[in-house]
């Protein structure tokens, strides 16, 4: 399973200063992510993002979202930007709006599945992509005061001349997309039980289902900043089980605070992660014909389980790096349909490609729903996952962990647990971006060829990269 531990994403520039991460600027709020630093990244963002149309933010429940809000529109309007703020809704709604309205871009104030006391700020440009790493550069060259960052598309200066629209009604047009995605199929008769988290999905997603006519049974379904993410949604998923099974529902849908992700629970209370969710949205697409060269991308998490079930079906599975912004970039150079993480991130060409919890799982619903089967029928039907265990080692040291590879007792042992499993599981280690761990995952056909190398391999990680 990808990590999901709540950890701040942005990266420490000169001075002490948030960066770009994985996924924007993340972290405690106070600390790692401030007004003052949000009034620096608005500014920055208005130098950065091309002239001429609006910036779109939205957030999720978070307490401190208002006060961040307030702070990037400061910034953005003393860079001269106009500014249409959505309120409280999905981070997919951004991109979508972005793509339908040409604006310049936009921002999404969430800590996604991270606790309630902390916060981030992403940044989507005009494509609705997140930012190239050329944009994130200079905004990040603004934050240092190297006076980089108004060299990209910028008028520069304190303009002080941007004004404010609060655009609520960009939220009502995103929840017409959802519904409208689905193409017809309908829900009536089907018993589904959402845990919206607190967060960003109990914006819209009850009513998104409830209009194409489930039954639903709704858990955490109120905005609310001081709970988000706390012992409920994707990361903690025994509520949403325990309400499934006792309702009787077919399926149930869990989402993170933003709600850009989703794992399911089936009529059994079985786990549905993103590499089932994959393996089933791609079998439908597939056998009807409309998934371009039956190829998925993934990343280097995904089980090996579902690459040879996949590839059993006649499909090509890619893999990228960890983060959605792989997964991203490798659809639109493969020219990809479909593709995602095991953490339920999930993006779909024809659906815009940006991770949208709510749309998977109205697909998920309305695709099991119309052929018939329940969502627990299908996951009998479905692969079977090799055993996987990820070790989280801490090494201290940066660069020994970045730098794993050049030591040679570990390397070595690498070697010798993938020559032993013969070809019938694989060994991935990768240091955290983001804390001081050097992650050993290991999976295979038998559980105990997992154990024996999961064990083995972190144990020769811990001798040798922090040696005195």
């Amino acid at each position: 399973m990808a990590d999901l531990a709540p950890h701040p994403v942005g990266l420490p520039l000169r001075g002490g200063v948030a960066g770009f991460g994985t996924d924007g600027i993340r972290g405690r709020v106070g600390t790692q992510v401030s007004p003052a630093l949000a009034l620096q990244v608005g500014f920055w963002c208005g130098q950065v993002l091309p002239q001429g149309a609006p910036v779109l933010i939205g957030m999720d429940s978070r307490s401190s979202g208002p006060m961040l809000v307030a702070a990037l529109t400061a910034g953005l309007t003393a860079a001269g930007r106009q500014v249409w703020t959505m309120g409280l809704c999905p981070t997919p709604a951004i991109p979508g709006a972005i793509r339908r309205l040409g604006a310049a871009g936009g921002l999404m104030v969430s800590a996604s599945h991270n606790p309630p006391e902390d916060n981030g700020i992403k940044v989507f440009g005009a494509s609705g992509a997140k930012l190239s790493r050329g944009q994130q550069q200079a905004i990040e060259a603004g934050l240092q005061g190297v006076g980089a960052g108004p060299a990209v598309g910028a008028s520069g200066g304190f303009l002080g001349t941007g004004v404010v629209q609060d655009r609520p009604d960009l939220l009502a047009d995103y929840q017409r997309a959802l519904v409208a995605s689905v193409m017809g199929r309908r829900l009536e008769g089907c018993k589904i039980v959402l845990d919206l988290c607190w967060g960003s999905a109990s914006a819209c997603g009850e009513a998104a289902f409830r209009a194409l006519g489930a039954e639903l049974t709704v858990l955490h379904g109120k905005p609310d900043g001081t709970r988000i993410n706390v012992d409920c949604g994707s990361t903690h998923l025994e509520p949403l089980r325990r309400a499934v099974l006792e309702s009787g529902a077919s399926m149930g849908f869990g989402f993170d605070g933003d709600a850009d992700r989703m794992l399911a629970v089936d009529g059994r209370g079985r786990v549905v992660d993103g590499d089932q969710i994959l393996y089933l949205w791609g079998s439908s697409l597939l056998d009807a014909g409309q998934l371009p060269a039956n190829r998925i991308v993934a990343t280097v998490m995904s089980n090996l389980g579902f690459e040879r079930a996949w590839q059993a079906k006649g499909g090509v599975l890619e893999r990228t790096a960890v983060g959605d912004q792989y997964v991203h970039q490798a659809m639109e150079q493969l020219g990809a349909g479909l593709g995602g993480e095991q953490s339920g991130h999930i993006l779909s060409a024809r659906h815009g490609m940006s991770g949208d919890g709510l749309l998977t799982a109205l697909q998920v619903a309305t695709l099991l729903h119309r052929s018939g089967q329940s969502l627990a029928d299908w996951m009998d039907s479905s692969f079977k996952p090799y055993p996987q265990t990820l070790v989280n080692v801490t090494v201290p040291d940066r660069q020994r962990r970045q730098q794993w590879q050049s030591c040679e007792p570990l390397r070595l042992a690498v070697e010798q647990a993938e020559i032993a499993m013969e070809g019938q599981g694989r060994v991935l280690v990768r240091a955290s971006g983001t804390e001081p761990l050097l992650r050993v995952m290991v999976e295979a056909a038998d559980q105990q060829l997992v154990d024996h190398w999961s064990s083995q391999l972190a144990a020769a990680a811990e001798q040798h990269l922090n040696a005195a």
